[in-house]
Order: C-alpha cells, then sequence, then structure tokens
C-alpha cells in the first residue's frame, strides 16, 4: 500500500504561503484577512473552522469567525463585502436550512468567494485543487486514465468534473442514479470519491492497483468518517489516501491560496 501523505505536501505549500504573507505585510502594508461565517453548530463544520483558525495563524492570514442565526446571514454578507480588510468570505456548509444555500452564498461578492459557492467566483474550490495537488505531488498521470468520480456535490464532485474536463480529461461520474456502478468501478484506474457516506466505497468494488482519493467527509457517533470502508485499507496492493491527512490539510491550504491571491489583488 502507498498512501498519498496530503500532510506532508500542506507542510511545504505552508512555508511558501507564510512567505507570501510575510511580503505583503512587509512591501504593501496588507494584512490577508479571511472571514468565516458559521450557522448552527454542525460538529463537522465546527472542526473545520478551528482547523482554518489555525491554519490562518500558521501563515500569518487573519481568520474572524461570525457565529450566528441563518437569518442574519445574507446582511452580514453585505457589511464583509464592502468591508476593504477582508480579503475573502466564505459561508461554512451545511447550513441549518439547505434550502437557501444558493441565495446566501450568492450575495458573497466574486472577488471574495474564495471558498467558490457561486458561479461568479473568480477561483476554483479548494478541494479540488486539493485534489489534483494531491495527485500532482505523488506523480500520477491522469492522461490516458479511466477516471471515476464518485457523487456530484457543490463542493467537490461538480467542481472536480469541471475542473478535469477543462484539462481535456473526461472522467466518469457516478451517482445515486447510475445503474451500471459495478461495470464503471471494473474498469477504474482512479477513484476519488466525495459523498459524505461512511463506508460507501468498499474493497470488493475497487480493482487491482488502483488509485483511490477519499475526499467525503461525515460524522457518525461524533467520529469523523470519510466514504471508505475498514476493509479498503487492508489492501497492500493500493495507492490511497490515509484515513486522516490525506486530502483535508490540502483542502484548508487551497483555501488560504486563494486568500492570499484576493489579498494580493489589493495591493495599489
Amino acid at each position: 500500500m502507498k498512501l498519498l501523505n496530503g500532510a506532508e505536501l500542506a507542510d511545504f505549500i505552508k512555508e511558501r504561503q507564510a512567505k507570501q504573507v510575510r511580503a505583503l505585510r512587509q512591501a504593501h502594508k496588507i494584512i490577508p484577512k479571511l472571514a468565516i461565517i458559521i450557522c448552527g453548530d454542525n460538529a463537522p463544520s465546527q472542526k473545520y473552522v478551528a482547523l482554518k483558525e489555525q491554519y490562518g495563524e500558521d501563515v500569518l492570514v487573519e481568520v474572524e469567525v461570525h457565529s450566528g442565526p441563518q437569518l442574519e446571514a445574507k446582511d452580514l454578507l453585505e457589511v464583509l463585502n464592502q468591508d476593504p480588510l477582508v480579503h475573502g468570505i466564505i459561508v461554512q456548509l451545511p447550513l441549518p436550512d439547505p434550502t437557501q444555500t444558493d441565495e446566501i452564498v450568492s450575495t458573497i461578492a466574486p472577488e471574495k468567494d474564495v471558498d467558490a459557492l457561486s458561479e461568479n467566483s473568480l477561483y476554483d474550490a479548494a478541494t479540488p485543487i486539493a485534489i489534483t495537488w494531491l495527485l500532482s505531488g505523488y506523480n500520477i498521470d491522469l492522461r490516458g486514465k479511466n477516471i471515476v468520480i464518485v457523487g456530484q456535490g457543490r463542493l467537490v464532485g461538480a467542481p472536480l468534473v469541471k475542473m478535469l474536463k477543462k484539462s481535456d480529461l473526461e472522467p466518469i461520474i457516478v451517482d445515486e442514479d447510475t445503474k451500471n456502478t459495478a461495470e464503471i468501478f471494473a474498469s477504474a484506474d482512479i477513484i476519488i470519491t466525495a459523498v459524505g457516506k461512511a463506508g460507501l466505497i468498499t474493497s470488493d468494488m475497487i480493482p487491482l492497483d488502483s488509485v483511490v482519493v477519499d475526499a467525503g467527509m461525515t460524522s457518525e457517533k461524533g467520529v469523523l468518517k470519510g466514504d471508505l470502508a475498514d476493509d479498503v485499507y487492508d489492501r497492500q496492493d493500493l495507492t490511497l489516501t490515509p484515513t486522516r491527512g490525506g486530502v483535508g490539510p490540502l483542502t484548508v491550504a487551497a483555501l488560504f491560496d486563494n486568500v492570499i491571491r484576493a489579498a494580493s489583488s489589493s495591493k495599489p
């Protein structure tokens, strides 16, 4: 088994970002700032926000967290949009009432939508960037490979498909409506799953010598779990992300790359 250790790659990226931020601070007096809006008490969301706060501290980017009722989110976004000291804004998903997601995230100014939640964002979504960084970092060539993406969510699956197609790749999408799932998996060279359902992908579904990237996450009895079942990690022939430290650290790094870009674009 070969593990795709995103945490190691993230450390190198973090060093580069810290240098960029120091240069912005010293040469241009710009202090990059990320504003996070979180509504409700979703446990994984709280964890992700804490990780972003810590990462911001490590790379000298200010992170301010706004907790409050969903009803006030749009008004707060309007204020943050107009604040010249705020360079990036994210709304931590899922919202307590997900039916309002599109309405709320579309309020974020495109130049500050560093999570690429709306169609008008000037940036690529963080997790798809992280996945491409991870594969590239381990010299996994996507050309000529059968790439299967499980899930079409707005944060990972859908933007990843779009990103790969821009690179003239043709990934195969599998979702709950797909009929010939077993046949599709049987021909896969690379499987990327981002559904958020614990144990969804089992060992018997994965061909020999495949590359498997788990970008799914859900909370099960207070424990964060990915889409891969435990028996997948018994396989010695696979190249895959570990249960911790795979895509996640690089996703945070990619988000802050967007924040730093946004801050850099504000240079006089």
